[in-house]
């Protein structure tokens, strides 16, 4: 293999690595959520939350679709889902922690919600075409989320004081699960230079402001936290994906290739 072909052997193994890890944050926050339906607080909470699950789930088969295509070696969506193993994965942590009670679930879709607004914005400038259009779906869905994840805290953190201690707790628990989030290895690094991928890092000061702000406004305080928790995208993890990835992957496993 020559020089060149090495390169660009490494630049597409980089590519499918870094649309991986997006399908991976997107499959496994996409699988929290969906704990909530028929354990919704009412009705109305519990669809709405469904549909909050689909759009993330979706999200993650176009990344999936996308990391099939670009290996070229017959697999599918399924492949990456469910025949993948712990220590493969490479979502971000914050997303794989239990989905708690109703505060922890609404304090974590805040941290999220805010970082996708900004993420998937930059997203669309990617000169690759088939992430640009990714992040295009995932935009539209994302300015759901957060009005819905914003009109949550406020009634939340300003309602009773029961409400508000929950809230609060919720965000200082998950506080020191935010600052990954910002952080990018050498593979993102490559593929920043090369205006494929996103620097989160470039908008972490923004996305403080704007979860600062709203807190603010529903009572709630910014956590003073100097503890952080790091290694999602090592293929480190808490011991919760273990588990989730045990439910969800159970029925594919026990029937390869079953069709219905």
């Amino acid at each position: 293999m020559s020089t060149s072909q090495s390169s660009d052997h490494d630049s597409k193994q980089d590519l499918i690595n870094y649309v991986l890890r997006l399908g991976d944050d997107a499959l496994i926050l996409g699988h929290r959520l969906s704990e909530w339906v028929s354990r919704g607080p009412f009705l109305e909470e519990d669809i709405a939350l469904g549909n909050v699950a689909l759009d993330y789930i979706g999200r993650s088969r176009m990344c999936y679709n996308y990391a099939a295509e670009l290996s070229g070696e017959g697999k599918t969506e399924d492949d990456f889902a469910y025949l993948r193993d712990e220590r493969q994965f490479q979502n971000f942590l914050i997303n794989e922690l239990p989905r708690g009670d109703f505060a922890y679930t609404i304090a974590r879709q805040l941290f999220v919600d805010v970082f996708n607004k900004h993420y998937l914005s930059a997203l669309l400038q990617s000169k690759d075409q088939t992430l640009a259009a990714i992040a295009a779906k995932g935009i539209k869905e994302t300015q759901y989320h957060l009005r819905r994840s914003r009109e949550w805290t406020l009634r939340l953190g300003d309602g009773t004081d029961e409400s508000h201690q929950r809230m609060q707790t919720a965000i200082d628990e998950l506080w020191g699960y935010t600052h990954e989030i910002f952080e990018h290895d050498d593979i993102e690094q490559r593929l920043i230079d090369a205006g494929i991928a996103v620097d989160a890092a470039a908008f972490q000061k923004q996305w403080l402001a704007d979860v600062s702000a709203i807190l603010a406004e529903a009572t709630l305080t910014v956590p003073d936290a100097e503890w952080a928790v790091r290694g999602g995208r090592e293929g480190y993890h808490t011991e919760h994906l273990s588990l989730l990835l045990t439910e969800m992957q159970f029925v594919y496993r026990a029937y390869p290739n079953a069709k219905w």
